[in-house]
């Protein structure tokens, strides 16, 4: 397959928001980029939201990470060294790969803007889209993803941010990230669909959730599509996944 050919007439991706977080006000930026070769998702938009300022390996060692992940246990603890990510950080997501490629390409000025609803409309009009490759969408104010997923023909999302106030969380749009079964449960009584990383499939509760489809039949998001909030499917189970990515080795469950 031949190379997708990066310039100005072809766009990678485009910046949908940069402005202030709204779990800490610190600036942050959401790029959208319009393809994907990652293979449990398929070729989804996907939605990077990181510190603008840090790169997101400098933001993660020193806990700058908060504007863009607010308090995910998996950040792992601020180290302030000279070099590296937070210490014992479980996030599955390998911050030198596709976020810093994505933050440094950014920082060039290498995407242009969509401004406005109509222009952020477009970005996700006849797609599916992920919220949140890397860092916590619900730190961007509701009308930008209000906007992309206007046209959007499906989505999937994540949050750890659900009882965070000044979040934009919408349990309807979001899975909430549940650490634990009790907050898992406690989500439930509330009407709310969960995501929960576990260390065996065999934990999954009996009649609440399920087991990933790609992790059971190989399924790509793009042709799942459960992980939607409660909104679309509110007697659909929740989903459970066996711990996995970069972190996996500090994962704690």
């Amino acid at each position: 397959m031949a190379k997708r050919k990066r310039s100005v007439d072809h766009p990678t991706g485009y910046v949908i928001y940069d402005g202030p977080s709204l779990l800490n006000g610190a600036r942050i930026f959401c790029v959208a980029t319009l393809h994907s070769s990652n293979g449990k998702t398929g070729d989804m938009i996907q939605t990077w939201i990181m510190v603008a300022e840090h790169s997101p390996i400098e933001a993660s060692r020193h806990g700058y990470d908060a504007a863009n992940c607010g308090d995910c246990v998996h950040r792992g603890k601020p180290t302030f060294a000279a070099s590296g990510q937070a210490a014992g950080r479980s996030c599955y997501v390998t911050l030198r790969n596709a976020p810093l490629n994505i933050w440094r390409h950014w920082n060039a000025h290498g995407y242009p803007t969509a401004r406005g609803h109509a222009a952020i409309a477009a970005v996700g009009r006849g797609r599916k889209v992920r919220l949140g490759a890397y860092g916590d969408m619900s730190a961007v104010p509701s009308y930008v993803a209000d906007s992309l997923l206007s046209e959007a023909t499906g989505h999937t999302a994540y949050s750890h941010q659900g009882d965070n106030p000044a979040a934009s969380f919408d349990a309807a749009r979001y899975m909430r990230s549940a650490d634990t079964v009790e907050i898992a449960a406690a989500a439930w009584a509330r009407g709310e669909r969960t995501f929960r990383v576990v260390a065996d499939i065999s934990e999954a509760v009996a009649g609440r959730e399920i087991a990933c489809t790609n992790y059971t039949h190989g399924t790509l998001c793009i042709d799942c599509m459960l992980c939607d909030g409660a909104g679309k499917h509110p007697a659909a189970k929740s989903i459970v996944i066996p711990v996995h990515g970069a972190g996996a080795k500090h994962w704690e469950g």
